[in-house]
């Protein structure tokens, strides 16, 4: 077997775990800033507002993620950690702006997520972290 193929094979599946690890990351930080659990809200209560953020939130991860991995050419390990680290810097940043529009608009997202309707706002909130992430991928590039 050809060892070029083995390693490029490690080295995908370490930036995918990476990835997935900065996923958990942004995962559980949606869950710390919203009320209840995101467990249960999307997948007992089926509730669309929490869905959205989590969804714009994975996918603003992955946008950093993914300009990381393409900006990384110093080597394996250092392209690992600056993955992470601009992974993490991302979600902060998207977390960051969840709680700034929250201080900044009259009702509570944390309210509006846990509501049943799908609400306008969370058309904002989750608009902010894809812009979030395109703003980290452009800084990263």
């Amino acid at each position: 077997m050809n060892t070029e193929i083995l390693v490029n094979s490690g080295a995908a599946l370490a930036y995918g775990v990476a990835g997935m690890l900065v996923m958990i990351l942004g995962y559980l930080l949606v869950d710390l800033v919203t009320p209840g659990r995101l467990h249960r809200l999307i997948w007992e209560e089926q509730n669309r507002n929490a869905s959205l953020i989590l969804s714009a939130n994975t996918l603003g991860v992955a946008i950093i993620v993914v300009t990381a991995i393409f900006a990384s050419e110093v080597g394996l390990a250092i392209g690992l950690m600056t993955t992470v680290i601009y992974g993490v810097l991302g979600v902060l940043m998207m977390t960051g702006s969840f709680l700034l529009i929250d201080l900044l608009t009259p009702a509570k997202l944390s309210t509006v997520l846990s509501g049943t309707h799908l609400h306008p706002a969370t058309w904002v909130n989750a608009s902010a972290h894809v812009s979030v992430a395109a703003v980290m991928a452009a800084a990263i590039s």
